[in-house]
């Protein structure tokens, strides 16, 4: 799956899940409160790596990280989008700015 169907997969989860909100609660979340569901995720996602260094005993450890490396990616998309940023674009950008300043080598002085 190319990296713009995952974004059109996880914004109509994200449309399924504002109705659902909306007709259970009269509204849907705020990209504030995706965010505030995003750390909470993060958190979640810190333990479980956590388990996987033998530092926390979490039954199902490695299955429970890739759901919730799964959440986090759903957020992001989500609140990218919330925000109007292209995030392909941003993230090809990204590692460019990455690659290009890592391939410089080292700074001396």
């Amino acid at each position: 799956m190319k990296f713009d169907e995952l974004i059109q997969r996880a914004l109509s989860i994200r449309k399924l899940i504002q109705q659902y909100e909306e007709q259970n609660f009269g509204t849907s979340w705020t990209n504030e409160e995706l965010a505030l569901g995003f750390v909470g995720d993060v958190g979640d996602l810190v333990k479980l790596v956590m388990a996987q260094n033998g530092r926390r005993n979490i039954p199902e450890a490695e299955s429970k990280l890739a759901h919730e490396l799964s959440d986090c990616l759903w957020s992001i998309i989500v609140l990218a989008d919330g925000h109007g940023v292209d995030l392909e674009k941003a993230f090809l950008k990204t590692m460019d700015d990455l690659e290009h300043h890592f391939q410089k080598g080292p700074v001396v002085g």
